[in-house]
């Protein structure tokens, strides 16, 4: 069975952001991941992992101005100092944190920027970031986004990305397989996890409805299905990372919504 995390901004949204650790833990999550860490101490939500048996699994490094619209700086010319300061900072937090990898937003390509210049940008960013997660122990991430969900997101598809990944030959530079995104951009799910997974270049898989972005059991992905290929092709070759549950609960934020929406996975769970 595949190993679940918990996002927790997504997730318990019932419930302010420290008082969601315990809640996932209730549930019987044993890893979190969520968005970004800033807005707190790193040492507090060291504790919480703590206190509730929980393993971190991925966050984000900073977007830039996220209220304002900015998702990612990786590929945006002129940021490259903002950029750098914001791994150095995402770094600090996963050493407090313990997790081994961050995720690397691309950000939103300019309408009047040329494609080169952009591309340039974001492989010389990932570059020297993966140099400096490598040396602090830490994975480093690029996740393909539907323009849907974040129009004029810069990268979009699985093979893009795997093309990057092989480009910098960074060791510790790896994809982070969202299925709702890839559904909606490519479809052909089952494959592409056949696909890629051997490769050893995916770090981290996440899950979601399709197309609203509820429980993985409602919308046109059949998850069971595809939790069994994951677990097939991991026994195959060896991987043996987390599914993250990015999902907004069908039932919104009444108490108790996230855990009454969790049968899919109390049934994959043995007794």
């Amino acid at each position: 069975m595949p190993r679940f995390a918990a996002n927790l901004s997504m997730l318990y949204n019932e419930h302010a952001f420290p008082d969601r650790f315990a809640a996932a833990a209730a549930d019987g999550f044993r890893a979190v991941e969520y968005l970004f860490p800033y807005a707190f101490a790193a040492d507090e939500l060291a504790r919480r992992l703590r206190d509730h048996g929980l393993q971190q699994v991925l966050f984000n490094a900073p977007p830039g101005d996220w209220d304002a619209g900015e998702r990612g700086l990786a590929c945006l010319p002129g940021r490259e100092a903002e950029f750098r300061a914001g791994i150095e900072t995402a770094l600090r937090y996963a050493q407090a944190l313990d997790c081994p990898r961050i995720h690397v937003m691309a950000g939103l390509a300019p309408a009047d920027a040329e494609r080169a210049r952009l591309q340039a940008t974001y492989e010389t960013n990932l570059a020297w970031a993966a140099a400096q997660a490598a040396s602090a122990g830490r994975d480093l991430l690029i996740e393909p986004i539907n323009t849907r969900d974040i129009p004029g997101f810069f990268l979009n598809r699985q093979d893009e990305a795997h093309r990057i990944v092989g480009a910098i030959g960074a060791a510790n530079l790896k994809v982070q397989m969202d299925l709702y995104h890839c559904q909606i951009v490519e479809g052909d799910v089952a494959m592409k996890i056949r696909q890629y997974l051997p490769t050893g270049n995916v770090g981290h898989i996440q899950i979601a409805g399709v197309p609203m972005r509820h429980e993985p059991d409602l919308g046109e992905l059949h998850h069971p299905y595809l939790f069994d290929v994951i677990d097939e092709v991991s026994a195959a070759c060896g991987w043996q990372g987390w599914v993250g549950c990015e999902y907004r609960p069908a039932r919104g934020t009444a108490p108790g919504a996230t855990s009454a929406g969790l049968d899919w996975l109390r049934t994959r769970r043995p007794d």
